[in-house]
């Protein structure tokens, strides 16, 4: 299969040397040198590609999809910061009739971090001698704060029935590639969930195993339902 990465920067990089273990041949590498202002998003680029995987920046990602669903092109869209613009991706790719994944974190260890939080939170939801929080730390280079992973696993509290008020924080230090913490307090004792990224490896493979997936499908999904199953959002 062929595949084509817009964005090359570290992880990018990655995604290249890791994509032959997953039955895929890199033929197109967009940058910021090749791809100012979208230039480099043509079909003739394009032409035989079968999925795209996604790694820029916050303020190109959603132009960036757009254009790749003009291409009638799949995406694996790994970029935060750009959720804000959840509804215009969706709507772009119902009208190109094309498929989607995306997640705020591509790690299969954070997806089920998630679903472990979520379930605490529901068993914890009428606990009210329990106060709750949230923290995350990642590289100094990292552009949001707090992290759309850490975000994405509060509100999956809420969801889960927890209303009380969780506490977010970030630090922002050095070249960590990520730790998320959740956290229940209480003056009997203390509940602590972690899950720490020892590299960028775990979220180019699920980025990869996410765009051997969405290779011929339709729809717009999140990344849990690729692992888990579902029906798609």
């Amino acid at each position: 299969m062929k595949l084509a990465l817009v964005g090359y920067g570290k992880m990018g990089k990655l995604i290249d040397t890791l994509a032959p273990e997953y039955g895929f041949d890199v033929t197109l590498k967009l940058d910021e040198f090749n791809n100012a202002a979208g230039a480099g998003m043509t079909a003739a680029n394009f032409s035989g590609i079968d999925v795209a995987i996604e790694f820029s920046a916050p303020a190109a990602a959603i132009e960036n999809i757009e254009r790749l669903a003009v291409l009638k092109i799949n995406t694996v869209v790994g970029t935060t910061g750009w959720l804000k613009e959840l509804d215009r991706a969706r709507a772009a790719v119902a009208k190109a009739d094309t498929g989607l994944v995306w997640a705020p974190n591509f790690s299969i260890g954070v997806n089920v971090f998630e679903r472990v939080a979520a379930e605490t939170a529901r068993l914890m939801a009428a606990q009210d001698d329990y106060e709750s929080w949230a923290w995350e730390i990642h590289h100094s280079a990292k552009k949001d704060a707090p992290s759309g992973t850490l975000l994405k696993l509060t509100d999956a509290m809420r969801k889960a029935g927890y209303t009380r008020k969780i506490d977010e924080s970030a630090s922002r230090a050095g070249a960590h590639p990520g730790t998320h913490e959740i956290g229940f307090d209480s003056a009997a004792d203390t509940i602590t969930l972690r899950h720490t990224a020892r590299s960028r490896e775990g979220f180019a493979r699920g980025a990869l195993k996410a765009a051997q997936w969405i290779v011929g499908k339709r729809g717009f999904y999140e990344f849990q339902e690729v692992l888990f199953g579902g029906t798609h959002v």
